[in-house]
């Protein structure tokens, strides 16, 4: 039955649970993909600490990562254009990420 109080056919209703609410920190991402899916691994990788736990994993089909890749592509100009640019540390190679670089800078993700 139709709802008059929901006229609007393209609305959606998003809960949050008070646990999902407070979000959890992640300073690293690992990404795979096979034809059918991509694989998002986030974690965070402490100093002086050798192993790191996945926290969360979001899987996702080809087009929504594509669409998750515009969001925070535009998300992102929209930061810089009132904070300024982001600037990142290091040479930006994938194996590499700032602040954990160890005595040889080449501190891998395995």
């Amino acid at each position: 039955m139709n709802d008059p109080k929901n006229n609007n056919k393209n609305s959606l209703n998003i809960e949050i649970s008070d646990e999902v609410s407070q979000g959890t920190y992640s300073n690293l991402a690992i990404i795979a993909h096979s034809k059918a899916e991509f694989v998002i691994d986030f974690t965070r990788v402490l100093p002086g600490t050798p192993n790191a736990k996945v926290h969360s994993r979001i899987i996702m089909t080809p087009q929504h990562a594509k669409m998750l890749a515009r969001a925070l592509n535009d998300n992102i100009g929209k930061f810089e254009a009132v904070n300024g640019e982001i600037h990142l540390d290091g040479s930006g190679n994938l194996n590499n990420f700032p602040g954990f670089e160890g005595g040889s800078g080449n501190t891998k993700i395995n």
